[in-house]
């Protein structure tokens, strides 16, 4: 059962000229999801351009370098509505220079549309963005075999890409694969059903995004509660109030659980679950809250409670899967702030253990450098103990950015392994 406008973030990836921005348009157009004033600045934009239609891909590719090169540069993020869902949709770019956007634009997806053309079937890009996604743990990835009408709309065609995409996947986690063939130009199998591929009997793109299960994609299991700030109105009717303000990670928390506050390690109660206008009995990811405990105890911005029968590992010591983002290298020993949750401490990177190659998905070893768009797992150490949990289990807590202090620049982008 779909929760009535329940949020989808999800994220189109692919490779350079697969129709990604299009498909946005199209998802936009045939939804109704356009304002008259944005319709009519593009068909102007597409008139210019000497077209005789709407150039669908212009809904997205917003900077002018995109619109006079044709391709996507930056991360698009575009938001619609239907009855059935609310939707966020990052359009993510195809160079391989820009691969630090597309951990950038999928970090918080909970579907990945992977673009293939049908006439070219599952490229080195194709395999380096399904990577990604998988690396970055986004349970549901859809493979749309696009441009079905240059090849006749031929099912033995889809069928091939499949096949491609089956041998290639199983190397990786990914939880759910579905696959459906569209031609994002038409408009076949992206809101309506494809008159023209009745042997395909599954649901159109659209369909699928609104009813696509997200529920269970979060960890209700692991309790953690970051505190991102104290609350204390000290009025008349709140006088002795003393509340911690955050965002549930994951799990489930009800009034007069058992918690415990790391690092100290004191524990307490819940008193109450306050939302902004009410109290509540429990609270669960990713409600905002803020939560009362029956002792009087010192707690803080980057603490955690959590369940006292179910903590985080407590480490200075992180294994991190990290994406370099910045244009300047980096090198092991060099300081950096390290953020995870709500907790801002200093670190370094101790050794960098491998590279991947996201070609051919091979290690490189016997590295030190970081470069640009590097994918690597490293070692850091930081100057206090993290609360934290493995990227796989938690998306929240397993994952951290560093700093440059010079700059204030995030540098890097990590999942904690």
């Amino acid at each position: 059962m779909i929760e009535h406008n329940q949020l989808l973030r999800f994220t189109t990836a692919g490779s350079v000229d697969d129709g990604k921005s299009t498909l946005i348009g199209r998802l936009l157009f045939d939804s109704k999801s356009i304002f008259q004033d944005q319709l009519e600045a593009i068909e102007t934009a597409s008139r210019k351009k000497g077209l005789d239609g709407v150039d669908l891909a212009l809904f997205t590719d917003g900077l002018r370098d995109e619109r006079e090169q044709g391709i996507t540069i930056d991360v698009a993020y575009r938001y619609f509505t239907t009855p059935k869902r609310k939707f966020i949709i990052t359009d993510t770019p195809g160079h391989i220079q820009y691969t630090r956007n597309m951990v950038t634009g999928a970090s918080t997806a909970n579907a990945a549309v992977v673009l293939v053309d049908a006439r070219n079937g599952v490229i080195e890009q194709t395999k380096r963005h399904s990577f990604i996604a998988s690396l970055l743990q986004i349970p549901h990835i859809i493979v749309c075999v696009n441009k079905m009408d240059l090849v006749d709309y031929d099912e033995t065609a889809f069928n091939r890409i499949i096949c491609q995409f089956e041998k290639f996947s199983s190397k990786l986690l990914i939880k759910d694969i579905r696959f459906i063939p569209i031609s994002a130009l038409n408009g076949d199998n992206v809101v309506n059903r494809s008159t023209h591929m009745n042997w395909y009997q599954g649901a159109p793109l659209l369909h699928t995004l609104e009813t696509l299960h997200i529920a269970s994609d979060f960890n209700k299991v692991d309790a953690r509660f970051p505190v991102q700030t104290v609350i204390r109105p000290q009025s008349a009717h709140h006088r002795d109030y003393r509340g911690y303000a955050g965002r549930v990670s994951s799990g489930i928390f009800r009034v007069g659980d058992a918690v415990t506050v790391m690092p100290s390690g004191f524990t307490s109660k819940i008193k109450t679950i306050d939302a902004f206008d009410k109290e509540l009995k429990k609270a669960y990811a990713p409600m905002s809250v803020a939560i009362t405990l029956e002792d009087n105890i010192d707690v803080g911005r980057g603490d955690m409670i959590v369940k006292s029968n179910n903590k985080p590992r407590a480490t200075q010591d992180l294994d991190v899967m990290l994406c370099w983002l910045n244009n300047h290298s980096a090198k092991p020993g060099t300081k950096y702030s390290i953020k995870h949750t709500s907790n801002m401490q200093k670190a370094m990177i101790k050794e960098v253990l491998y590279k991947f190659n996201i070609n051919t998905l091979e290690r490189i070893t016997n590295t030190n450098e970081l470069n640009m768009n590097d994918i690597a797992k490293v070692k850091i150490r930081t100057t206090r103990p993290l609360m934290i949990d493995s990227y796989r289990e938690n998306r929240i807590t397993g994952s951290i950015i560093l700093i440059d202090d010079g700059t204030n620049e995030t540098v890097a982008a990590g999942m904690i392994v």
